[in-house]
């Protein structure tokens, strides 16, 4: 699977090397030439897979540069009870049964995509990032410079992600005096010598702007070696097809029944996940 930019620019590039870049040379994002086809058959080889499992052969479907052992093994560390707290991973709730007199022709779930180490769903692409990048950079020898802008959720979960990691310095920019307390304790506690917290006067478009021009910035961006984990990584929104296709076997009992989502959704990357897994086949 080769990967190409949103702005036209020719060159096609490979998984690794977008995971690092972020941004295409030319300002755009990175998408696969092609969503692969997810027919009946493989529909049905999944319903039954742990979430690991199911998260590598997701993942499989559009990484082609990493072993699939190595590969495999970066899902099953990411995807455990022990990161998670439940062996489902994103396990559902039922919230209105039409049997019980609700008046609704179909039941209601909540997917439940809180239960990582700081509680927001952007932990689910976050921890498995912050595999990718360890891995991707000791086979590489080199290192990596993680510029970020966050309001809250995304600067904690990237942080608990790279925290420890080798290879990953994080530079993250929030909002001075604009957090919650709760994600403002999760981030400006943390201590790990490679976790740097930078407030901005300004509101969190101000951090956004910086995190944008430094990645269009290509001299400076290669020769700081500087990476995103915002949602313009694909990684990172790759990561979230996955839960997807879980939620959607969690609550059906057959490959011919069709599911509705209905995404809260801030900046867009979540519920472009759910596009993205429409266009694979997902009911």
């Amino acid at each position: 699977m080769l990967y190409l930019s949103t702005r036209g620019d020719p060159q096609r590039r490979h998984f690794c090397d977008i995971l690092l870049e972020g941004l295409a040379p030319d300002g755009g994002l990175y998408l696969p030439e092609h969503y692969p086809q997810v027919d009946a058959a493989l529909l049905a080889k999944w319903r039954t897979l742990p979430y690991a499992d199911l998260a590598f052969e997701v993942l499989s479907l559009y990484i082609d540069d990493i072993p699939a052992a190595d590969l495999r093994a970066i899902c099953n560390k990411t995807y455990s009870e022990d990161v998670f707290g439940t062996r489902e991973i994103v396990p559902l709730k039922k919230l209105e049964d039409p049997s019980t007199g609700s008046g609704g022709r179909t039941p209601l779930y909540l997917e439940a995509l809180s239960n990582g180490p700081t509680l927001a769903f952007k932990d689910m692409a976050m921890q498995l990032l912050g595999n990718l990048f360890e891995f991707e950079l000791a086979r590489r020898g080199e290192q990596l410079n993680i510029l970020g802008a966050t309001s809250g959720d995304t600067g904690s979960a990237a942080e608990y992600a790279m925290r420890g990691k080798k290879g990953v310095r994080v530079f993250m920019l929030s909002p001075n005096g604009r957090m919650s307390p709760f994600q403002q304790a999760q981030m400006f506690s943390l201590q790990d010598d490679n976790i740097h917290n930078i407030a901005i006067d300004g509101v969190f478009d101000d951090c956004q702007d910086i995190v944008k021009a430094v990645s269009n910035d290509l001299a400076f961006k290669r020769r700081y070696k500087i990476g995103t984990v915002n949602s313009i990584n694909w990684a990172r929104l790759l990561a979230q097809v996955v839960y997807y296709f879980a939620g959607y076997f969690q609550a059906t009992n057959s490959n011919t029944d069709q599911v509705s989502f209905a995404v809260p959704s801030g900046n867009f990357g979540n519920v472009c996940a759910g596009h993205v897994a429409r266009m694979m086949g997902l009911p």
